[in-house]
């Protein structure tokens, strides 16, 4: 055989094998993974998340309501993980 009939005879099982890889992938079902449902987790009652919304409702006038000034003492506590007693403003410094 000569060089030009063994390049066709190379191309042409290269196009073959590559047809036949193609239709079997194509045939192939993709498995899904099962989907589950989401748990929905109810959110207990947070008093200091109500008393956050009604601070929040209040807008500027929540500066000046101790009730206020309390809530997001506590909340800045609870955030940086501090269990440090905060001063009252009648103690001395």
């Amino acid at each position: 055989m000569d060089g030009k009939t063994l390049a066709r005879v190379g191309a042409i099982i290269f196009v073959s094998v590559a047809i036949t890889a193609t239709a079997i992938e194509m045939t192939r079902k993709e498995e899904r993974p099962a989907v589950r449902p989401t748990p929905v987790l109810e959110e207990a009652e947070d008093p200091l998340r109500e008393g956050q919304r009604r601070c929040q409702q209040m807008g500027e006038a929540a500066a000046r309501d101790s009730e206020c000034l309390r809530i997001w003492a506590e909340t800045r506590d609870r955030f940086l993980g501090s269990r440090t007693v905060p001063r009252r403003a009648d103690e001395g410094r």
